[in-house]
């Protein structure tokens, strides 16, 4: 498929600044992929939808705090780095991006916190923003990181806020959130409360857990024509051996299969073999999910309505049907859906 299909007008104030008052109450439009009949339900109506032992799968990557910002040595003037991955916690090496990069060379000392409490130093040149960091501290690596952190703020994109506030801390983080290396928040994940997932467990809805660290990439522009041609970034995923099971036994059981999100539906199917089984994974994944895709485990996509031209928006399209996926979101337009990481959700079944 082409880039320019996925293209369509959303206009700016349908993207959600904020999040809902409560992480349940957020809007759910609800697609059939195989009638293309379109739902309007709240985000706590999602159980009507499950029944007993159907399986939910979320990411519990756990978002720190990316965004510093310091000051350059000498002219003092202000530079943004954002915190990619850490890259060798003994020598305090970080992959990072910086803004603005022309003025970020190799033997460059970056100042951050007040009293300038903590030092960099660029050794490494990587991409045209990419830099690598040593910092300079003192120190446990417990005591190096919990002051990094403290200095950083919430990644959130740029497009929702220019910055970070209080709010961000709990709200651009789900509540089951337990391994952290993400730099962006799995966000159909979001819209689970506490409340929520006591009512799955009663009503004997089952979960499991896997791990993808997401990164920039994901927020990266699409710039060729011909999607098949586009490269995703690596990211660190992990599918445990008990998840694996849960999953196999779910669709042998013939029972739903429900993926929290693009980053759960990316994670399976890159750990689902030939045989349609779930194996256990552990290392980095680039998959790059557009139509025409044939899924053989989930059969339920959460996720929140994207941008246009994103590579989240055409795997969505991929398991809705493209089609029916972009007939939805110009409903959603019409019906004053929120758009983006804390906007409304949407079921596909």
């Amino acid at each position: 498929m082409k880039l320019s299909q996925f293209n369509y007008n959303l206009p700016p104030d349908s993207i959600a600044k904020y999040p809902s008052k409560y992480r349940d109450e957020s809007r759910l439009l609800v697609l059939n992929r195989k009638t293309g009949e379109i739902e309007h339900k709240n985000f706590k109506d999602l159980l009507d939808y499950c029944s007993e032992d159907d399986i939910l799968i979320f990411n519990n990557t756990k978002v720190f705090p990316a965004r510093l910002y310091g000051n350059k040595e000498k002219t003092g003037a202000e530079i943004e780095v954002f915190l990619l991955r850490e890259l060798n916690a003994e020598q305090k090496l970080w992959d990072v991006l910086v803004d603005p990069a022309r003025k970020i060379r190799i033997g460059n000392k970056l100042y951050f916190g007040e009293n300038d409490s903590l030092v960099a130093e660029v050794i490494d040149n990587t991409t045209s923003r990419g830099r690598t960091l040593r910092f300079l501290f003192d120190g446990s690596h417990e005591e190096f990181k919990a002051t990094l952190f403290r200095l950083g703020e919430m990644p959130i994109p740029k497009w929702i806020r220019a910055k970070a506030e209080n709010i961000d801390n709990e709200r651009y983080q789900t509540i089951y959130a337990l391994h952290e290396g993400a730099v962006a928040a799995p966000a159909a994940g979001l819209h689970f409360s506490r409340e929520l997932l006591k009512r799955m467990e009663i009503r004997g809805i089952n979960s499991t857990h896997i791990t993808l660290h997401m990164g920039l990439g994901h927020f990266r522009t699409v710039d060729v024509e011909d999607l098949s041609k586009h490269k995703m970034d690596s990211e660190q995923m992990i599918v445990s051996e008990e998840s694996s099971n849960q999953i196999n036994k779910a669709k042998e059981n013939g029972k739903k299969v429900f993926a929290v999100g693009i980053t759960v539906l990316r994670a399976i199917e890159t750990a689902v073999t030939t045989q349609s089984k779930i194996k256990p994974y552990s290392g980095w994944t680039n998959k790059f999910i557009f139509p025409p895709h044939n899924f053989s485990i989930p059969d339920a996509l959460i996720s929140n309505f994207h941008l246009p031209q994103s590579t989240m928006l055409m795997t969505v399209a991929a398991f809705g049907g493209y089609d029916n996926v972009m007939r939805a979101y110009n409903v959603a337009i019409k019906e004053g859906y929120k758009f983006g990481t804390y906007g409304d959700a949407m079921l596909i079944i």
